[in-house]
């Protein structure tokens, strides 16, 4: 009895690319590595999976429901829902070895089980840059995080607007309104004005029970935005709060380095950007491509206190940046935004004719030793089949070696685009290739 063939299928929300789109995407993943290297970042490579406890030591019970678990004897893990969390446990095992600000990119997927939908997954790759201080961090380090989106979308072709703001204004204004008790529930209600509007914010915030001046205030709050002057001109006489005041000048501070790197065009600051609600604590940032702002941020973060409080008693503050590249990639894909040269694909396919399968194997050696991406089509299929072969693959040249070629070594060269043919030798082939 034959057995049963097993239909092939996919789990639902986990992240598979065709060769040619992965391919764009390792290019592009190479390019930003080499923007974290010129900025001093060092690569981290932590475990897919942590222990239960480690993972879960921050999350409250907020994210239990969407981990990932496992147990396997003694041992209960779960895959990473981050790369945050294995940072924070990575820094407190190793402090007395690290330098300090430690700087760190790390680009891995990581798993969360919910319900997988357009643009979001169960399976996906983050792609992280953080800087850890020991004890302080200057804002040098904020202003650097948000420098490089600008540095990592250039070197993409892609346009990029990095909107900025800073927690402690939203702090000290609802301080100041005597609120503090409903910050988290007022800071989920602001964050929604982009999408539901003024008004059905305002019904929100009244049936949390502020009042309508309260209202009009934080309201006009996060519908500030422009250039550092124009929002402290808006901003400087709303609030006496020293929080309020504190965060406004960290703004300033960071406008100031952010037009020495040369960043000056790529953000803007907008007090509607609130990130999360407990643990950003200073200044935040997302990152929108340009004209493309409707379809959601494609990376953020922020400044947090304490990134190891649950692993150990040393204040380790930090401020670190993200891009989702797997949402990245799908929007630039959708849009047509990838302007990427595949300069890695395989330029020449070589084609054997009767006895010169030997000859084929040393010039593709020669041309992969000079850099060149190529193949021996050596299947025993006939010349008009390998020649489909090439065509589909879209190689740009065929090699084609006979016997007489071998003796001449002259070998023949098509220009699969324009059908163009010439004799070569290797070393001729090498440099039309480069």
């Amino acid at each position: 009895m034959q057995n049963k063939k097993i239909v092939p299928r996919k789990l639902a929300g986990f992240w598979e690319l065709d060769p040619e789109k992965e391919l764009i995407f390792e290019i592009m993943l190479d390019r930003i590595k080499q923007v974290f290297l010129r900025h001093a970042f060092l690569p981290l490579d932590t475990p897919v999976m942590e222990l239960s406890e480690v993972l879960l030591a921050k999350s409250g019970g907020e994210i239990d429901k969407e981990i990932y678990r496992f147990e396997k004897g003694s041992t209960d893990a779960c895959l990473r829902y981050d790369l945050t969390v294995p940072l924070a446990r990575y820094v407190a095992m190793n402090e007395g070895a690290l330098t300090f600000p430690f700087k760190r990119f790390q680009i891995g997927k990581v798993y969360r089980g919910e319900r997988p939908q357009k643009g979001r997954y169960r399976e996906f790759y983050q792609c992280d840059a953080d800087i850890i201080g020991n004890q302080n961090l200057s804002l040098v380090a904020d202003a650097e995080c948000i420098a490089l989106y600008k540095d990592i979308f250039e070197t993409l072709n892609l346009n990029a607007v990095i909107e900025v703001s800073n927690r402690k204004i939203l702090f000290g204004l609802i301080e100041e309104l005597n609120l503090s008790e409903k910050f988290n529930e007022i800071a989920t209600a602001l964050d929604k004005i982009d999408k539901i509007g003024k008004e059905e914010v305002e019904k929100i915030l009244t049936d949390l029970g502020v009042v309508k001046a309260s209202c009009e205030k934080l309201i006009s709050l996060v519908s500030t935005k422009g250039e550092f002057d124009e929002i402290n001109k808006a901003l400087e006489k709303l609030s006496s709060s020293n929080t309020f005041k504190e965060g406004l000048l960290e703004l300033k501070q960071i406008d100031s380095y952010l037009k020495d790197m040369g960043a000056e065009g790529s953000y803007l600051f907008n007090l509607a950007i609130i990130r999360g609600h407990n643990y950003y604590t200073g200044c935040v940032f997302e990152a929108y491509l340009s004209g493309l702002r409707q379809l959601g941020a494609v990376g953020g973060g922020g400044r947090y206190d304490n990134l190891a409080e649950y692993f150990t008693d040393k204040k380790l503050p930090g401020v670190g940046m993200s891009i989702g590249m797997s949402r990245l990639f799908d929007l630039c894909v959708q849009n047509d935004l990838l302007k990427i040269d595949i300069t890695s694909k395989n330029k020449a396919s070589i084609i054997p004719l009767g006895d010169t399968l030997s000859t084929c194997l040393k010039i593709c050696n020669k041309l992969r030793s000079s850099g060149i991406n190529c193949e021996v089509l050596f299947e025993d299929k006939s010349f008009k089949s390998k020649l489909k072969d090439a065509n589909r693959s879209e190689v740009p040249f065929v090699i084609i070696v006979g016997e007489e070629e071998v003796s001449s070594q002259k070998f023949a060269v098509k220009n699969m685009q324009t059908g163009e043919q010439n004799s070569l030798s290797t070393e001729e082939i090498i440099k039309l290739m480069r």
